[in-house]
């Protein structure tokens, strides 16, 4: 840990920045364009440029140099054009594209060729973009584009030439005012938190703004409020989502000491909700868990955010506003879902996988969740956020959540929202043995009148988890007409193989690292079937799971194990 304090390391930083990106700012402040809206400040003003916390890859440059561009997980070839004359490969890279979060990777370059080509595709898309509609105009696609030109304003403007110079800076007004009337259509959740991020701290970098901040900042603190939950979780119950606010917030958070000014008191209790809740998150490999809407991981990020952790606040065992559960033991970390979905207004990356857990043992992941897929990948979305791709009972081949479907929603959502579960209970005991969690939701019950009900147990020393699987009726007995058929689903991560033993319904299991576990169960056949990994980087990957096959008429128990054993050799 170091021995500087977290408010003295955010200070150092903000304070470190380049000289030359203050004086590029502060030419902001003088350009005519802007001075309706933004005051000609005393000469002798310092400012503060926003520092970007997320990793460069000077490889871009390089890229960009033989004639590609790569962003969002996709590839585009430019043949000779430009970026902004190809077809987007997918919208996320268009997104990605007018958001110029890759001018960080031009920053990271030490070439005046990279240096000159940020300023030429920065130009290009004043030209071309700078009042029209669109992608590059939605509110959240602005906010991301203002924080990358405050915190790249060096790169973009020292030592630009005049014409440069007044059109970016006469660009940034003009986004800047744009914004601060077009913030409230952004999309619920991080693109609206973004947006005020955005606003803020432009009001803290840019002289002159001062009587725009107050405004901001109580609006900001209204928004954290409401969106970052007492236990540390977004309101959207998306993982990822938090490491992405930090990235932003900690920025935001050194300019405001960098200035010399009062933090709002909800940033800074926000910050200290978060960390806790993201190491409450973490399994053995120290990435997050997958649940609605985390995706591919990022090591990165995530390793920057802990960075800037001095380990203050306490650890949490429970996350009873977010739904998550942790149980540990040993070297076994297990991490459930015991919440419905958000809010209809959230739900549009939410995944059905009530009461779906992950497991890791050691720093080797074991049972997985598919998650989402990367920005790549839209068209496996829908698999993605099945029950089925999730470590739980899916009754009817239907998953426990259903798709609202409408298409003002989606345009509200930015995909079609799921709903229901609506009621989940759970309990967590630590017993003489080990953790016990019970939980059960009803989210079969308007189509079936069945309750799943699921127990777990993970023994004191974390070599065995103890797991049954419940059908029944809500208050009363319940007879279907027909047998229902349900399967029970065991995700193994990539990496791990397994095979049916010789003994009845038991699996071998075989970690990456040799580690072996044994899984067995009763009340249901047992099977071993594909599976695909969705939180892939390079798309989806291929994967073993075990599944767990049977029928209900109205009340069915399945109980199974899966425990670390001895090694065995597979037949």
């Amino acid at each position: 840990m170091s021995d500087q304090s977290l408010k003295e390391r955010l200070r150092s930083a903000a304070l470190g920045a380049d000289r030359a990106g203050l004086a590029a700012i502060a030419g902001v402040i003088s350009s005519r364009v802007l001075a309706w809206s933004l005051p000609t400040p005393p000469a002798d003003q310092l400012l503060i440029v926003p520092q970007d916390l997320r990793t460069a890859d000077p490889s871009f440059w390089r890229e960009i140099q033989h004639g590609q561009f790569g962003l969002a997980g996709s590839l585009a070839f430019l043949h000779k054009r430009t970026p902004f004359d190809i077809e987007p490969p997918t919208p996320a890279w268009e997104r990605e594209l007018h958001g110029f979060g890759w001018l960080r990777n031009l920053s990271a370059v030490e070439e005046e060729g990279a240096r000159k080509a940020a300023r030429r595709l920065t130009v290009m898309w004043v030209d071309r973009f700078g009042n029209s509609a669109g992608v590059a105009s939605e509110p959240a696609v602005a906010a991301r584009r203002l924080i990358s030109w405050l915190s790249h304003a060096a790169l973009l403007l020292d030592g630009a030439d005049a014409r440069t110079y007044e059109t970016v800076t006469a660009s940034l007004g003009r986004q800047l005012a744009q914004l601060s009337s077009s913030w409230r259509e952004a999309l619920d959740g991080y693109p609206r938190l973004l947006c005020l991020i955005a606003l803020t701290l432009a009001d803290l970098s840019i002289a002159g703004r001062e009587r725009h901040l107050k405004e901001m900042e109580a609006t900001l603190s209204a928004e954290l409020d409401r969106q970052i939950l007492p236990d540390g979780g977004h309101v959207s119950r998306n993982p990822s989502v938090l490491v992405e606010l930090m990235l932003d917030l900690l920025p935001l958070s050194q300019c405001f000491v960098a200035r010399d000014r009062s933090h709002p008191t909800q940033l800074l209790e926000a910050i200290a909700r978060i960390w806790p809740m993201l190491r409450f998150l973490r399994l053995g490999d120290g990435m997050l868990a997958r649940f609605n809407g985390t995706s591919v991981p990022f090591a990165a990020g995530l390793g920057t955010v802990f960075a800037y952790d001095d380990g203050w606040s306490d650890a949490i065992t429970e996350a009873p506003a977010s739904g998550y559960v942790r149980m540990q033991h040993g070297a076994s970390i297990l991490i459930a879902d015991v919440a419905g979905p958000p809010a209809l207004a959230l739900a549009g990356e939410a995944q059905a996988g009530c009461l779906s857990f992950e497991l890791s043992s050691g720093s080797q992941l074991l049972l997985v969740n598919g998650g989402m897929p990367g920005p790549a990948g839209p068209d496996w979305e829908p698999a993605a956020r099945a029950t089925a791709n999730h470590n739980t009972l899916c009754l009817g081949e239907q998953s426990s959540s259903m798709l609202a479907a409408h298409r003002r929603l989606e345009a509200i959502t930015g995909s079609a929202p799921i709903r229901h579960p609506d009621t989940v209970e759970w309990t967590l005991n630590e017993v003489d043995e080990g953790m016990l969690l019970q939980a059960s939701h009803d989210g079969y019950h308007r189509r079936f009148g069945l309750i799943h009900t699921r127990r777990l147990f993970l023994s004191a020393d974390g070599r065995r988890l103890e797991g049954s699987d419940r059908l029944e009726g809500l208050r009363q007995v319940v007879r279907l007409r027909t047998d229902l058929p349900f399967a029970i689903h065991f995700h193994l991560y990539p990496d791990v193989t397994c095979w049916l033993s010789d003994e009845p319904s038991t699996v071998g299991i075989r970690m990456a690292d040799g580690e072996f576990w044994r899984f067995t169960a009763e009340g249901a056949a047992v099977s071993i079937e594909d599976s695909a990994y969705f939180a892939n980087s390079t798309g989806p990957r291929r994967a073993l799971q075990i599944v767990l096959r049977a029928a209900t008429f109205g009340e069915s128990e399945v109980n199974w194990v899966i425990e670390r054993a001895i090694e065995e050799k597979q037949e």
